[in-house]
């Protein structure tokens, strides 16, 4: 699938002077696309904490989040409630830059973590953890990021001619990731029923069981990975260009692709590793983002921003639309995410056909 390379208008800018040494150039309706997103992502957690067998008004939410009104609407909004909310935020953000990440790598808008692969890689490394050595949550994240890594590496590596090149780094990733879920069948087949179950549902995706231990591993990970990436934002773009465009302009093409494919590999393992191989956050959230935004290739703020907005919605409606049955939120995601594609792939026959 090829992306759209027809010419477009540049972006509204406008520059910002802060002092009299820095200016900074900002693009308008990617600023306001963004607000526009936290505000969205904002009410849907206010409606999302407010939900449930106890339902509270927005004012009430608002006032337990604040450590006022009454204790028992406190415990509930802040003990029970809100650790699952800040993992969705912290899980579809780290997807939405993982993927972002990826696609701009690959330059393929099918470059996202679950396509090429390393989704279930990550995967892989936590179903060997938990069906056969066993071991604690920290094991078990530890062999997600090894499962990631290793795949990460094995693609790469069949990727690399002279520098990798996008369509071969898909179509290799597409073929280990058909592997990858062989493997992963086969390890729940041969597992004891009850830890097959539990194992299942971890490969839908499911957020049932996020508390505040999942919620601080997310946190300090993205509080460093997400600034490195952002420090990268520049070089990634110029990196799309091609390796002989960012070597003339002084990028060094493979250091920073290593660096970028490691942090999107770090930020995938982990929200992997949270709630299970969730999938087409990564796909979905980055294209989405790029055309409500309307720039020319994905940004890695606003395709966090969409990533958080697109998992706490479909957790909601995981929880709300079959109530009092809760579904794992990975049945709305792949709902949405096969949505997409279909629109996707309808934009792109007609596209072909005009």
């Amino acid at each position: 699938m090829t992306a759209d390379t027809g010419l477009r208008p540049p972006p509204a800018r406008r520059t910002l002077r802060v002092g009299r040494a820095v200016s900074l150039r900002v693009d308008r309706r990617a600023t306001l696309a963004c607000a526009g997103m936290l505000v969205a992502t904002l009410a849907v957690c206010v409606v999302a904490l407010g939900t449930g067998d106890y339902p509270m008004s927005p004012g009430t939410v608002v006032r337990a989040l604040l450590g006022q009104g009454d204790q028992a609407d406190v415990f509930i909004v802040v003990t029970l409630r809100l650790p699952r909310v800040l993992a969705a935020l912290l899980i579809g953000a780290a997807f939405g830059v993982a993927g972002a990440i990826f696609q701009s790598v690959s330059r393929n808008p099918l470059g996202s973590p679950d396509v090429i692969g390393f989704t279930q890689g990550s995967a892989t490394g936590a179903l060997v953890q938990i069906l056969v050595l066993g071991g604690t949550s920290a094991q078990i994240a530890g062999s997600s990021l090894l499962g990631c890594l290793l795949t990460v590496a094995v693609v790469y590596v069949l990727a690399y001619r002279q520098g990798v090149q996008g369509y071969r780094m898909v179509l290799i990733g597409i073929g280990l990731s058909a592997m990858l879920v062989a493997v992963n069948e086969y390890l729940i087949l041969k597992a004891d029923i009850n830890d097959a179950e539990r194992a299942q549902v971890w490969l839908t995706g499911s957020l049932n069981g996020a508390g505040w231990e999942s919620v601080g591993p997310l946190a300090a990970v993205l509080v460093v990975l997400y600034p490195l990436a952002l420090a990268f934002g520049t070089r990634m773009r110029i990196l799309e260009m091609g390796d002989d465009m960012a070597r003339g302009l002084g990028v060094g093409a493979e250091r920073t692709r290593i660096v970028l494919l490691a942090v999107a590999t770090v930020l995938t393992a982990v929200a992997t590793a949270a709630a299970g191989p969730i999938q087409f956050i990564a796909l979905a959230a980055p294209q989405v983002a790029k055309r409500v935004a309307g720039t020319p290739s994905v940004g890695l703020v606003s395709a966090s921003c969409m990533g958080a907005l697109l998992l706490v919605t479909s957790d909601l409606a995981a929880q709300r639309l079959f109530a009092p049955t809760q579904l794992p939120v990975g049945v709305m995601t792949v709902t949405v995410g096969g949505l997409y594609l279909a629109w996707l792939l309808y934009r792109e026959r007609r596209r072909g056909r005009g």
